[in-house]
């Protein structure tokens, strides 16, 4: 087998394993690359890069930058990015304080609602010893609402209260998704549009490919269904873009597994090269 499974989290975000996990669990897998493409931040390629020496699988350094466009959040891509560029990393953790500002934001909607969360009782759901360069997001509010008997499971948070329209949902100030792939470009990297599938906006996926200069579409993804993945190959394909694919894997609790499980989407792993060569 020569696949590649292009997106998975760790614990340098909202992921529940550490990024040698992740590589152990593509090896397991039978997979030849994984990308570790953690929100916001960096911080697991290095961990998950010497995994791979050991694993004998080749470690795709990415990045997931979370941007807006016309109230829409939009996720992009950003493979081979030189995680040493400093200006990058600097726009990077600038991004993460927007997060951790949006954080503050929910815990307040939150009490606002009757639920009295701290951010506290977030930070320690995400776990000790966390970095200033790693992030913290939803599913870590999410968990400490079921510490905290607000919500019977993760799931519930999201489905009751921390989904897009749910009543402590709040959408930041971001970036457009045009600076995102122009910082991408500039550290080296290749940038996708993350799972096109989950926008409902078709006009907007197409029209950054066209005009913002994305390099392709994540057409396979846990969440897209075969019409999906089929339509964002051919759009991609139209525009002369790249098409990927990965499970968007973030780990499991409970037994249940977010997104889908590392391996569950690929593509073939030829086009590392394309990703590298952009």
């Amino acid at each position: 087998m020569n696949l590649a499974d292009l997106h998975t989290h760790t614990t340098a975000s909202d992921g529940l394993h550490r990024p040698a996990d992740n590589v152990r669990m593509a090896r397991e897998a039978g997979l030849a690359a994984i990308a570790i493409t953690d929100h916001d931040t960096v911080a697991g390629i290095g961990e998950a890069r010497d995994a791979g020496t050991r694993y004998g699988v080749a470690v795709v350094p990415g990045v997931e930058i979370s941007t807006a466009s016309d109230g829409q959040d939009i996720h992009v891509l950003g493979y081979y990015v030189d995680e040493r560029d400093e200006t990058f990393l600097a726009r990077l953790a600038k991004l993460r304080g927007v997060r951790e500002r949006r954080n503050e934001a929910i815990v307040a909607r939150l009490n606002e609602l009757g639920i009295p969360l701290t951010m506290a009782q977030v930070m320690d759901a995400a776990g000790d010893g966390r970095g200033a360069d790693e992030t913290i997001g939803r599913p870590h509010i999410a968990e400490a609402l079921v510490r905290a008997g607000a919500a019977a499971n993760v799931q519930e948070a999201f489905d009751r209260l921390l989904a897009e329209g749910r009543p402590a949902y709040v959408l930041p100030p971001r970036i457009s998704p045009e600076q995102a792939i122009a910082w991408i470009h500039e550290a080296g990297g290749t940038a996708i549009i993350a799972h096109p599938g989950l926008y409902d906006r078709d006009d907007l996926v197409a029209s950054l490919l066209a005009q913002a200069g994305a390099d392709g579409l994540e057409a396979y993804h846990s969440d897209h269904s075969e019409a999906d993945a089929a339509r964002y190959r051919a759009m991609a394909e139209a525009h002369g873009k790249l098409v990927t694919g990965g499970s968007d894997f973030h780990g499991a609790r409970k037994g249940k597994i977010y997104h889908g499980s590392i391996g569950s989407r690929t593509v073939d792993a030829a086009v590392l090269v394309a990703l590298q060569g952009k």
